[in-house]
């Protein structure tokens, strides 16, 4: 079984990895930082199963595209994608400049949506696989002071909803996972006790999970939130 996992070094992506290369999965790994990359590529290499990792900044459509053409030979067919990349930039969409926006529409959307259509059309020729989409409680209600990222993460979701339903003819499962404060990188130096959060190994459980159920059941959403932020 192979997976591929984009921002895959830090907090949820970082937590995934985790929990499918425990589980016998071979990994395709993407993030800015090479160097984080090769950290947990040595973190985890301790069999014969494998990990390929790629440096990508996936802001940028045309590293995008080299990245695609490269996994697209080396990894082939991938079982499982989980599109984890994105950013959070904090601010009001009245006021923000217009760079602010446009920076989390490149992450939040665009890079998804380039990854999932490569990687879909192989799972559509292949009858098979499941992407997972890391979208965001702010995909159904705006987030305060969070305005363009609110809208890009609802699009986000809007994407896997048509995804979901050009691909589940072709026996292809969507899922989107939208947490609420995770205790990722973003809450560093926060004096705010770790319980208050949802941590990204729930989300990782979460995930395995649902891709050990009966082969005619698609879990559409996973809406997970502190219990008492």
């Amino acid at each position: 079984m192979k997976a591929i996992i984009t921002g895959a070094t830090k907090g949820i992506g970082r937590a995934i990895a985790i929990k499918l290369w425990q589980n016998g999965y071979d990994l395709l790994l993407t993030a800015r930082n090479i160097k984080d990359l090769e950290e947990l590529r040595n973190e985890l290499l301790v069999d014969d199963k494998t990990i390929s990792i790629y440096a990508v900044d996936c802001s940028i459509k045309t590293e995008i595209k080299t990245f695609l053409d490269s996994a697209g030979q080396e990894f082939g067919f991938a079982d499982v994608l989980v599109n984890n990349v994105g950013t959070f930039l904090p601010g009001s969409l009245l006021d923000e400049d217009d760079e602010t926006f446009e920076k989390q529409q490149d992450l939040n959307v665009n890079a998804c949506y380039y990854i999932s259509k490569f990687f879909a059309k192989r799972m559509r020729l292949e009858q098979k696989g499941h992407i997972f989409n890391i979208c965001s409680v702010a995909s159904k209600a705006p987030v305060k002071n969070g305005g363009s990222y609110s809208v890009t993460k609802a699009a986000m979701l809007s994407l896997n909803h048509v995804l979901r339903q050009e691909l589940a003819p072709h026996n292809v499962k969507v899922t989107a996972f939208l947490p609420g404060s995770t205790k990722t990188s973003s809450w560093e130096g926060t004096t705010i006790p770790d319980d208050k959060f949802v941590q990204p190994e729930d989300i990782a459980e979460t995930l395995f999970t649902i891709l050990n159920l009966s082969k005619g059941v698609n879990v559409d959403e996973v809406l997970m939130t502190p219990l008492d932020f």
